[in-house]
């Protein structure tokens, strides 16, 4: 019997219980694609993270969902470096340390801020954005069991890619937001020939005065229905905003999984001009609320 040191990490929330869970496998770099991918469909968590040694960065790390493995991921990035530093795998001895990850998508920087008495925020860089193919508002819409009507006006429904395609969906508001309900077999088939890994509906306005906007965003089975808080889709809403004149300013607050008890906060901050972005920042907290040993 082989045993691989785990933990369980909360991210985008200062509490436990709070925000998006992710599980975290050490010392993964004997494990067969297959052997992690059945790993991933037993924690049945939005993503697992497999740390493994890397000849580019300071760690490797590979994530995949109940379903299959994710080239770029946001919560995990930020519960992954947390896991590090908390199991003493990452030595920090300066409030700023910045260290970098090497993800499917190729290396990204990670800086982790903290005092002597607390780890206070982690954030991931994400790819340069690339703006993707637009769909006509009456295709997608239905999708959720909502009118073109109900998308904001004047904003694409687009794929956005920081890392991982996602198809960003503007609501005019909380209201639309709300309704949204995905309609499994119409979304499968129009996914099968679209260029997005996962939906990421949001509107303006938060879910707390603290929050610009507020976000759910979907999946189906194996993987779960609805991800409490999604950073790699935090990253392209927050680069499609700038771009299109949105939000006014690149820094702001984005809010996701308060109405599934799981409430989470991302600090974003967009680099570059609207219409020449360079890359987005994406940043949180997060806390350990398990540790143990797989066996297998």
């Amino acid at each position: 019997m082989s045993t691989y040191p785990f933990m369980q990490v909360d991210a985008f929330t200062d509490r436990p219980l709070g925000g998006n869970p992710c599980a975290i496998v050490f010392d993964s770099d004997g494990l067969s694609d297959e052997t992690m991918q059945a790993i991933a469909c037993e924690m049945n968590l939005a993503e697992t993270a497999f740390v493994r040694q890397s000849q580019v960065a300071n760690f490797g790390v590979r994530y995949f969902t109940p379903a299959e493995e994710i080239p770029l991921a946001g919560h995990p990035t930020i519960a992954t470096t947390v896991a590090l530093i908390k199991s003493g795998r990452l030595q920090l001895r300066s409030e700023y340390t910045a260290i970098t990850l090497e993800l499917k998508v190729g290396p990204i920087q990670v800086e982790i801020y903290s005092t002597p008495n607390s780890l206070e925020q982690v954030v991931m860089t994400q790819k340069k954005p690339e703006f993707l193919a637009v769909y006509e508002p009456l295709d997608v819409m239905r999708l959720f069991s909502l009118s073109a009507e109900e998308s904001l006006p004047g904003a694409p429904i687009q794929t956005v890619s920081t890392g991982t395609p996602q198809l960003m969906v503007p609501l005019k508001d909380h209201a639309a937001l709300r309704r949204a309900r995905l309609n499994i077999n119409a979304y499968n088939d129009f996914r099968a020939a679209a260029d997005f890994f996962s939906p990421h509906l949001f509107c303006l306005g938060g879910a707390t005065p603290v929050g610009q906007t507020f976000a759910r965003q979907f999946g189906t089975p194996p993987d779960l229905p609805e991800d409490p808080v999604t950073g790699s889709g935090t990253g392209c809403m927050a680069a499609y905003l700038w771009r299109y004149g949105l939000i006014d300013q690149p820094k702001f607050v984005a809010e996701q999984g308060h109405w599934m008890n799981r409430p989470g906060q991302v600090n974003v901050e967009v680099i570059g001009l609207p219409a020449a972005i360079e890359t987005v920042k994406v940043g949180g907290s997060a806390v350990v609320v398990l540790q143990g040993e797989l066996m297998l």
